[in-house]
């Protein structure tokens, strides 16, 4: 066999520590960390997609219900931005790095030889897995407790950024969590001394929305602004 983890009880014993939680089922935990590759080249192995799908409803489950309860004064758009920020892929794979899961994950050859072990998406995939895992295995306030340790001070940290309300910046986060790149385009007209900035902020080749300012700095923050009140359906000031 290619891949890593032949043995899923030394797994269970080094992710104890990082979740404060041991997993009994062995079962899960291997196909948690059991990347299709692997199980292409290993037909009796169990790969984690169908964990992967399970984890990521339940991470946002568990998001949700910490956002709902230590954010009362918060809009249904400024916690959909919030979480957006957290379970993006980025935001994921930093957390399957800080669990040291990248040499448990069972790889194919092919993957192995191409970086796999290091991607993004294939840390955040585990990650969700692993909660699906945590989920089957001791309910939904084991969850909510590691949630609590990893992803709260994620949301503290951009709950309380001073820049709070850099809309580029949490557009961004919005985008990058959808797979999605984002560019901006700036004309100005005016005469010199009275310039006017028209900013129009695309995604995938798709135009967002398009702002104004009295610099290009505020004419694109005022783009990303329209985008964002489009996503969250109302507006996004404070």
């Amino acid at each position: 066999m290619s891949g890593m983890v032949s043995d899923p009880e030394g797994a269970a014993e080094r992710l104890e520590s990082a979740l404060s939680y041991r997993i009994s089922d062995d079962t899960l935990l291997a196909a948690a960390l059991t990347h299709g590759s692997f199980a292409s080249e290993n037909p009796t192995c169990s790969d984690y997609q169908r964990l992967e799908f399970l984890g990521d409803a339940v991470l946002e489950v568990a998001v949700t219900r910490y956002l709902y309860e230590q954010f009362p004064t918060s809009t249904e758009g400024e916690m959909t931005l919030l979480r957006a920020g957290v379970v993006s892929e980025p935001a994921l794979a930093s957390v399957a790095r800080e669990w040291g899961i990248s040499e448990l994950i069972r790889l194919g050859r092919g993957e192995e030889s191409t970086g796999g072990r290091d991607k993004n998406s294939i840390l955040s995939d585990v990650v969700e897995s692993l909660l699906a895992v945590v989920y089957l295995d001791g309910g939904i306030e084991r969850v909510e407790q590691i949630v609590l340790e990893y992803w709260a001070p994620m949301i503290a940290a951009r709950a309380g950024t001073p820049g709070g309300r850099d809309y580029k910046t949490r557009l961004q986060e919005v985008l990058v969590a959808d797979g999605r790149d984002v560019e901006y385009s700036v004309t100005e007209t005016g005469p010199q001394h009275a310039r006017e900035f028209t900013a129009t902020v695309r995604s995938s080749g798709d135009d967002l929305a398009t702002g104004t300012g009295t610099s290009k700095k505020r004419a694109e923050q005022d783009a990303a602004r329209l985008a964002l009140q489009g996503f969250a359906g109302r507006s996004v000031d404070q």
